[in-house]
């Protein structure tokens, strides 16, 4: 995607893919904003490096203007509306993974807006301590062919089993199997996945009594492990700097449209 300059710049091939989508979801004002394309490149290379926003090189345009559109656009619900955008292009169905992952946050994360009730602090920012530290529970749904489907934000020390149930029903159709390790293990959730039409394919947990996993079933659950794996490779995922939830998610959902874009090109 990058050209030969290091900055993250979209080459004319890449970016013939990219503006049309962008196009279709940006805000529609009077005003179209400027050096679209240079922008959007800025912000590519800022998550990607997990940079200052102070430090987006200058021939990528000012960094308080990036960040002002990033963060707007991620209040607005751009990012995820891009996400959605590209996946109708074919969602796999035929087994849909689940699983979430801790991701530590920076120090700078910290100080978003105070004075509100835990629960609404919770909402807004997803931000708590757990056993490994200061972060966020990031739980993902994804297709067959293990490409995020939707995500889901709650604090660090959150379970992600109360997410599950709200992940199924971002999916746009029924699945065949639904795969998920024994964080899932519960007989509530197996039963919302048979009420739903679908399959569990969930280990229970060593103190439960037995139920049906298929091994040839659970056995494709590393898709959804490679899919954090390539997400992770952006440090502004694999390591939280954003100080709001919004702004969070908008990260995850552009990561998750770029490796979408790299799946349907292979």
């Amino acid at each position: 995607m990058a050209d030969g300059n290091g900055c993250g710049v979209f080459t004319d091939a890449a970016w013939a893919v990219w503006e049309p989508l962008i196009e279709e979801v940006r805000p529609q004002g009077k005003t179209p904003p400027k050096e679209l394309r240079r922008t959007i490149s800025a912000i590519f290379w800022r998550h990607q490096n997990g940079a200052k926003w102070r430090s987006v090189p200058a021939e990528l345009g000012p960094w308080w203007l990036v960040a002002q559109l990033f963060i707007r656009w991620a209040k607005q619900g751009v990012w995820e509306r891009l996400l959605d955008l590209v996946q109708q292009r074919g969602i796999a169905l035929g087994m849909t993974f689940i699983d979430g992952t801790n991701i530590r946050a920076h120090q700078k994360a910290a100080g978003a807006k105070k004075g509100d009730a835990i629960a609404e602090r919770d909402v807004r920012e997803a931000l708590g301590r757990s056993r490994g530290g200061y972060g966020t529970k990031a739980c993902v749904i994804a297709d067959g062919r293990g490409r995020a489907v939707a995500f889901a934000l709650a604090p660090g020390q959150a379970h992600e089993l109360p997410m599950a149930p709200g992940l199924l029903d971002c999916l746009p159709d029924v699945p065949g199997w639904v795969v998920g390790d024994r964080g899932f293990a519960s007989d509530a959730f197996r039963e919302r996945i048979w009420a739903m039409g679908a399959r569990p394919a969930i280990p229970p947990r060593r103190t439960d009594a037995p139920v049906a996993c298929p091994d040839w079933i659970y056995a494709n659950r590393h898709l959804v492990e490679n899919l954090w794996a390539r997400l992770k490779e952006w440090r502004a995922v694999a390591t939280r700097y954003e100080k709001t939830a919004r702004s969070f998610l908008g990260v995850l959902c552009l990561a998750a449209t770029a490796d979408w874009i790299k799946a349907i090109k292979l």
